[in-house]
């Protein structure tokens, strides 16, 4: 994620007055960093650059000279002395935490991270459907790509038949230390050995199929139960279905980015459905029973004589099916009243002969025009 083009003010950061002694400053990033922790924010994809946030504030403001450039110049005055904060060299939000606490945030949060071989990567795939499907909901084949198990060495990178020896990088241990420079000076952290990848040995002759890494890409295919009533956007996740973990550690997930094509017979709002009914002036005028599409087979739905332009008739149940819940949306049928065009010299005729008829018995409406506008109004806001 890309840096924001203008710096936060540090104190708005940290939560602290200008006037924040040392420890204030110190037991406040501190306990931001605990909400930052990767164990609890592992759904927030900004949670590393919240913590990077949040480390450049406590580094401004717990140096007593750069905290008198900022609150005499702000950041202006920081970039012209030289000041440029750069997290770059760290990897992964736990990376973070290892340079900054300790161990996995050891120091602050208590216990050590993970010490065996990385779990799989989550993986992405997508499926699209049409209204209907989404309604109804079923078993759905999806294919993707995933790191899988190399089977032609079973996993642990080397050839068939060859030795696996002890990684001499790390002794064994699949973890060795490493001299990281942070805002606080050089912190010694441990992190996974780049030979072996954590597993703590290494092949003396790599497999051929997968070049030593016990694993390779391939494509799958899995079924899907998409639950009725899924809307365009939504996941589905399917545990243990992503990458293969390394060594042996657990797979990731597969997570299925469901698409909702668009059906030019409905508008979805939620769990409603809208459509439009065409009806001809006359009809409206003299009341009619007309067909409209559901999800299912078309129904007859009662136009009562007078209908006007814009007025709605709800059909119970007949909507998409409630996430999740028992029940269904409602299908909302908005009458389109066609004024005829291009009439014949008849046609023309009998329209006159009509609206010399026409009387203030026959337009009187039941409510008033502004009573009609707020409630269109309301209807488009709801669109």
């Amino acid at each position: 994620m890309a840096r924001p083009a203008t710096p936060r003010d540090p104190y708005e950061v940290l939560g602290v007055p200008r006037g924040a002694d040392e420890l204030a400053i110190k037991k406040a990033f501190r306990s931001l960093a605990r909400e930052l922790h990767p164990d609890v924010n592992t759904d927030d994809p900004q949670a590393e650059e919240k913590f990077k946030q949040a480390a450049e504030a406590y580094e401004i403001l717990s140096d007593p000279e750069r905290r008198a450039t900022y609150d005499r110049y702000g950041h202006e005055g920081l970039r012209s002395g030289g000041y440029q904060p750069n997290f770059d060299q760290f990897g992964s939000l736990g990376d973070l935490f290892e340079a900054f606490f300790g161990a996995a945030g050891g120091g602050i949060f208590g216990g050590g991270g993970s010490r065996g071989p990385a779990p799989g990567a989550d993986v992405g795939a997508e499926l699209e459907l049409d209204l209907a499907q989404a309604a109804a909901g079923g078993a759905f084949a999806v294919s993707y790509d995933a790191v899988d198990r190399c089977e032609h060495c079973h996993g642990n990178g080397a050839e068939p038949g060859t030795p696996i020896d002890k990684c001499e990088s790390c002794g064994g241990a699949g973890r060795r230390q490493a001299v990281t420079r942070t805002p606080f000076g050089q912190v010694m952290r441990t992190v996974v050995c780049d030979t072996c990848g954590g597993d703590g040995r290494v092949a003396a002759q790599p497999c051929a199929a997968c070049r030593g890494h016990g694993a390779v890409m391939a494509e799958r295919t899995v079924t899907v139960e998409v639950p009725a009533g899924i809307a365009d956007g939504q996941r589905v996740r399917i545990g243990g279905r992503g990458s293969v973990g390394a060594s042996g550690a657990r797979a990731g997930d597969l997570y299925v980015l469901i698409g909702v094509r668009e059906d030019e017979r409905f508008v979805r709002e939620g769990d409603d459905l809208i459509t439009v009914l065409d009806v001809p002036a006359p009809l409206a005028a003299l009341g009619s029973s007309l067909e409209v599409p559901t999800l299912g087979d078309p129904v007859k739905v009662d136009v009562a004589p007078g209908t006007q332009p814009g007025e709605v008739i709800t059909l119970r149940g007949q909507g998409m099916p409630r996430l999740q819940r028992h029940g269904r949306g409602d299908l909302r049928v908005v009458v389109n009243v066609q004024i005829p065009r291009r009439l014949s010299d008849e046609q023309r005729s009998l329209l006159e002969q009509l609206n010399a008829t026409i009387t203030e018995e026959n337009l009187r409406a039941e409510e008033s025009m502004f009573s009609r506008l707020r409630r269109s109004l309301h209807f488009h806001d709801h669109q």
